[in-house]
């Protein structure tokens, strides 16, 4: 979700109602299991999967769950046949939009994606026709009164980060893509604990959404999300806070 914040976004995230979370861990469960299954049961020697449980304990999902995701993925077919395509389109005011999907359907999941694009205001886009404009990035938030800068500041530079910042006490870390897993291991040698950690796509640019142009977005994002292929909903929309 794009925004000047990417720990306001995440608390947004954690406040969905009760269904919303049981959908949201769904989807959660299911990458963990096509994790396991492509690359292992060990997070140590699987980052994909190492990735996927950082970010299944930051969205609070119970480790009873993220065992059995991994259980099931190594023993059963979780990971066969599946495809991780990514759509691209536009939605109210031009508003940028990245949709991305893990599904065993591609021809399934893009006729509906476009359909849901269609009737909400928005159209989908070729490939490369928004991706452009969003950075593909690791956050990693920590505790700022328990951590203070100072004590993790050389540590997760030395680790690779590339940039800090602190608001709302909390510290957001910015990583690559390629050194998230050295920065997040680094913490944990540390035992200092991420109350987040993600690899998304942030916009480089935002347009701001008001009124009923925003609110066609939310139901938009809102169908998304509800649709088992949709992993992540990505968007460079700035939104009022009541929205």
């Amino acid at each position: 979700m794009a925004g000047h914040s990417k720990w306001a976004n995440i608390k947004r995230k954690k406040a969905k109602t009760d269904f919303g979370k049981a959908k949201a861990w769904n989807k959660l469960i299911k990458e963990i299991s096509v994790a396991a299954k492509l690359g292992g049961g060990s997070p140590d020697a699987n980052p994909r999967l190492r990735a996927a449980i950082l970010k299944a304990k930051g969205q609070s999902l119970p480790t009873k769950n993220i065992e059995s995701a991994i259980a099931k993925g190594v023993g059963g077919n979780s990971g066969a046949n599946m495809e991780e395509p990514m759509y691209e389109g536009y939605g109210p005011a031009g508003c940028a939009i990245l949709v991305q999907c893990l599904t065993d359907n591609r021809t399934r999941s893009v006729a509906d994606v476009r359909n849901i694009f269609n009737k909400n205001g928005g159209n989908m886009g070729e490939q490369g026709s928004v991706s452009w404009t969003f950075k593909h990035k690791g956050i990693v938030i920590v505790d700022a009164v328990a951590h203070p800068e100072d004590k993790i500041m050389d540590l997760i530079l030395e680790a690779g980060a590339t940039d800090m910042s602190t608001q709302d006490d909390v510290h957001e870390i910015e990583t690559s893509p390629e050194s998230f897993e050295a920065v997040t291991k680094a913490l944990e040698n540390a035992n200092i604990e991420m109350l987040s950690a993600e690899l998304t796509y942030i916009p480089e640019n935002t347009v701001k959404l008001e009124g009923e142009d925003a609110q066609k977005l939310m139901k938009m994002i809102d169908k998304l999300d509800d649709h088992d292929d949709v992993q992540d909903v990505y968007h460079n929309a700035e939104l009022p806070e009541e929205e």
